[in-house]
């Protein structure tokens, strides 16, 4: 699907009836091809408008929680008795031949988890003590322990996980979502991006735009703070009224040009000024969390007026609620290279996992009880995964701390179609490579798109003479984590 390939086309039939030689019945062709003619035309006047998906999907809605900077999950999620058993040991030869690794050379030693690990739920799914309010919520999880990326670097591998493609010009994963099935909310973007902890991801913008696609289907970043999104107040002297006769006499012009050159970005900056009108009065009352009872503000442990990863996740049910089709959450420092002391696996994790999982917890079960949860997919997890050994610039200091790892790491996926209390794949005894069902990135993401009705393989866009896709050339459905 191209709209713009749509619009050339409906052109060029137009100039054929009007200027060809041979004087075709204009009229009765026009009756013909009046069904292909308008729907044409709607899809242009509303690239958003809701779009059947390709076969009936298990999930409606996407809520992405990326940690930036990758959690240890050797730590959380991948216990490894036999590294226990080892650590402190030099790291086989074998392991480290033909690797690279971002700030670890010679030979490491190996890295032990620290935390307590055991198994809950009807499934014995293992679970660290770092993240004690997931506990509970075992028979709901579905851990992929086999996760494989190619990259091993923040914005590379993050990019990858986002986009398909490590380097930066690519549609981000909402962008193709909202671009195959458009959005459910008429006065609300269909995707929609927090940030907590004050920095953006590290693959920067790239990271939820819209690439070589329309613009109109790239993330609206807003803010738990202050003014949900920026620029959409009216500046001073600027009524409601006013505005909207501002708006209506750019749509006309808009429209004049669509139809003279057919752009597809016409079309959508017509949709965007009109989105932006409406979001004026939608946005401020569906960011208001000051609305919610006390009870639920003291489960997620939000707070009304402020910015945090609580408030952000109580805002992703509240846009889900509402409409939004895929709500992305970046939440940054989850490095734990050992640098400092908010970098240990110890306390340094406990701290941080403290601002996670507590209202992780509250979003699964406020879903729950809104009759959400079972058509929301939820993804937990960062851009790859972290060294089974000690990060080697740490490595003689007591902060423990480990390096980049993109050969085997752990995505958390919840809701939505997938089985619950399953874990799938797993990594050798020491946690050094996937030893069973490796399921690369783009294998992931045919993953997603097919649990929200979308076959990966026909979500394409034709740019500079080929049809991309989220996926490249590549990408399995990984069927087993399908309920």
């Amino acid at each position: 699907m191209n709209l713009h390939h749509e619009r050339l086309a409906h052109q060029t039939r137009r100039h054929f009836l009007r200027n060809c030689q041979l004087g075709l019945g204009g009229i009765a062709l026009s009756q013909l091809l009046s069904k292909e003619t308008r729907a044409a035309a709607a899809g242009l006047a509303d690239p958003l408008a809701p779009r059947a998906p390709h076969f009936a999907p298990q999930a409606s809605r996407v809520i992405y929680i990326h940690l930036t900077g990758s959690p240890p999950h050797l730590d959380l999620w991948d216990y490894k008795p036999e590294l226990v058993k080892r650590d402190g040991e030099p790291c086989p030869d074998s392991f480290l031949e033909g690797k690279r690794f971002a700030f670890t050379s010679g030979v490491p030693k190996l890295l032990g988890t620290r935390r307590t690990f055991k198994q809950f739920g009807k499934q014995g799914l293992w679970m660290s003590d770092a993240i004690p309010h997931f506990h509970d919520l075992a028979d709901d999880f579905c851990v992929i322990n086999s996760m494989n990326t190619d990259q091993f670097n923040h914005a590379p591998a993050e990019l990858f996980v986002h986009t398909g493609s490590p380097r930066p010009g690519r549609p981000s994963f909402g962008s193709w979502v909202t671009y195959g099935l458009g959005s459910e909310s008429e006065n609300l973007p269909g995707y929609m991006v927090l940030i907590s902890s004050g920095v953006q991801p590290n693959g920067g913008r790239n990271t939820y735009g819209s690439g070589f696609i329309p613009s109109v289907y790239q993330g609206v970043q807003c803010r738990s703070k202050g003014d949900p999104i920026l620029y959409v107040s009216d500046p001073p002297g600027m009524s409601r009224e006013l505005r909207r006769l501002s708006l209506d006499a750019l749509r006309d012009l808009n429209e004049k040009s669509a139809a003279e050159f057919g752009h597809p970005e016409t079309m959508t900056r017509i949709q965007q000024y009109e989105l932006a009108f409406r979001m004026q009065t939608a946005v401020p009352e569906v960011m208001d969390i000051s609305k919610e009872s006390p009870k639920t503000l003291e489960a997620y442990g939000a707070e009304p007026g402020g910015a945090s990863f609580a408030n952000n996740c109580l805002l992703a049910r509240r846009l889900s609620e509402s409409g939004v089709r895929f709500v992305q959450l970046f939440d940054w420092g989850w490095d734990f290279h050992g640098t400092n002391p908010k970098e240990d696996i110890r306390d340094g994790l406990t701290n941080k996992c403290a601002t996670m999982d507590k209202p992780v917890a509250a979003l699964i079960r406020d879903l729950k009880e809104r009759g959400l949860f079972d058509d929301t997919l939820i993804v937990i997890g960062g851009e790859f995964g972290r060294t089974p050994f000690r990060e080697g610039r740490t490595a003689k200091g007591k902060v423990l701390g480990r390096d980049h790892y993109p050969d085997c790491f752990s995505m958390v996926l919840a809701g939505g179609g997938v089985k619950g209390g399953y874990t799938h794949g797993a990594s050798d005894e020491l946690g050094f490579s996937v030893a069973r069902d490796k399921v690369h990135v783009h294998d992931f993401q045919a993953t997603v798109l097919h649990l929200l009705g979308l076959d990966h393989e026909k979500l394409t866009y034709r740019f500079q003479g080929r049809d991309f896709r989220l996926t490249d050339v590549h990408g399995h459905v990984v069927k087993e984590v399908l309920a």
